[in-house]
This record gives C-alpha cells, sequence and structure tokens, in this order.
C-alpha cells in the first residue's frame, strides 16, 4: 500500500513538469506527507487539466455522512475499483497525484517487529504522478466543500515484492507519456520498471 509520500519539488519545478499551473501556490510546501493525517497535497484533476490543486489525501464518496472513512480510502485496489461503494461513484474522476517519491518498510521477521525503510524513487529524483481518483464532498450541515482523492494500487512488481514482502502491493506510478491518457478516461501505462529503492535508517 501507500501511506507516506514526499514531494521536495517548488512549485515552479512542478508547474514545468506537469505543464500545467497552480491557481494559489502560497498553499503549498514541499514536505514528507503522511496519508493518516488528511494532508492536502498537489494534485491534478481531469476537469482541470492545466490546473494543479491542493486536494485532501483520503477519498470522500458523496454519500459519507462525514469524514470518519477517509482512514480506509487512502488508497484503492485497482483489481476492485468497480466493486467498492467507496470507489464507484469516483470512476470517472480521474486525477494525478505528484510526488517524486514515497516509502516502505520490508518486514525483516514474521510479525514486523524489525523493519527495514526504503524510499522509492525515479532516477535523479525526477517528479512523477501516482494515478488516482477524486471526489468533491459536501458536508451536509455546514455546505463547505472538500476536494479528496485516493492513490491506486496493484500488485507488486518484482522490487516491490521483495520490499512490501507482506501485502505485495505497489502504488501505480504513470508513465509520463499516459499521464493525459489516464486523465481523459484510458488505459494506463505504468513506470515502474525504473524505480530505485533506497535502505534508511
Amino acid at each position: 500500500m501507500c501511506f507516506r509520500t514526499k514531494n521536495n519539488k517548488t512549485f515552479k519545478q512542478l508547474e514545468d513538469r506537469f505543464k500545467a499551473r497552480f491557481l494559489t501556490p502560497e498553499w503549498y510546501t514541499p514536505e514528507i506527507f503522511n496519508a493518516f493525517t488528511f494532508p492536502v497535497t498537489p494534485v491534478i484533476a481531469n476537469d482541470r487539466k492545466d490546473v494543479i490543486q491542493g486536494f485532501s489525501w483520503g477519498l470522500l464518496p458523496p454519500w459519507a455522512k462525514d469524514t470518519n472513512i477517509r482512514k480506509s480510502t487512502l488508497n484503492a485496489r485497482l483489481e476492485t475499483l468497480d466493486q467498492k461503494p467507496s470507489f464507484k461513484p469516483s470512476l470517472s474522476k480521474r486525477c494525478l497525484v505528484l510526488a517524486d517519491g514515497f516509502y516502505e518498510w520490508k518486514w525483516l521477521d514474521p510479525k514486523g517487529k524489525s523493519k527495514q525503510k526504503y524510499l522509492l524513487t525515479l532516477p535523479d529524483n525526477k517528479a512523477f504522478a501516482f494515478a488516482g481518483l477524486w471526489n468533491t464532498w459536501t458536508n451536509r450541515n455546514t455546505g463547505e466543500t472538500l476536494n479528496t482523492y485516493t492513490i491506486i494500487t496493484t500488485a507488486a512488481n518484482e522490487l516491490m515484492s521483495e520490499i512490501h514482502n507482506t501485502k505485495k502491493r505497489m502504488p501505480v506510478i504513470l508513465n509520463p507519456e499516459a499521464e493525459k491518457n489516464w486523465l481523459d478516461g484510458g488505459e494506463f501505462v505504468m513506470q515502474n520498471d525504473l524505480i530505485q529503492a533506497v535502505p534508511l535508517e
């Protein structure tokens, strides 16, 4: 699964890489994101493909009465997207989740009491996009709206099977040439053969 990401790029670097602009770059700060704090991170949604927006991690489906479901919708399994009530309303709402790395922990014993932390990046720490789904949720009590997203995961490749050795999953990282196609509703092509793993203390 994917619950820790990082983005050390400046807003200008992201604009140049993804050929999109921040409407209000003041909110963006390069940092490490912990999914369980439901952070606001840079996203390009398919309703405004030329704009980088700040969406909150943890998808809220339109039927959700409150925000409690978010801890269960940080990731979405590719194989069951069209079967889960949480994700079905967002199947046509695709997005790019911008990052330049993510973290995973390899279990060194059967119970996971000892773990090795890894940072996963592309060569030269290039920015990339996770495939995601998004939705605008409206608070029924206040009328306030919140843009939220989930990162799609799939079966791990050889490298990630070695590192994420319990669930054997990995986030879908899009090939740059496939990013527009994903937003437009087409199939995606993953860029996972270039992922590099760096062990951390």
